[in-house]
């Protein structure tokens, strides 16, 4: 009787480790909204950096810092998906492409 209880118990743990292992590599893949929110505001920030020296149009900045004053409040209000498109329009008004989600 005990070595039949063993076997299950054996078996058992053989099943959730692989479950365990399948389930973190599926959660480390999968970027929620508000961290590609937090992505694309660190990236919009970098790319006003780099625009505001000589060269940008001033209006061009001055729209892009309104985007995103406009997309700090949807993320911040829990409409990511919102945030987002409003973060790569910020973005492509400036002429830089957004960041991957799967990067």
């Amino acid at each position: 009787m005990q070595r039949l209880t063993t076997g299950w118990m054996g078996a058992l743990l053989g099943i959730s480790l692989a479950i365990t292992a399948v389930a973190q590599s599926d959660a480390q893949a999968a970027v929620t909204r508000s961290e590609y929110c937090s992505r694309l505001g660190l990236q919009l920030d970098g790319a006003i950096r780099t625009k505001a020296e000589p060269g940008a149009s001033a209006s061009q900045i001055a729209q892009a810092t309104a985007l995103q004053d406009k997309a700090n409040r949807f993320c911040a209000e829990s409409k990511q998906a919102q945030g987002i498109r409003t973060y790569a329009n910020a973005l492509k008004l400036l002429g830089v492409t957004p960041v991957d989600l799967n990067q």
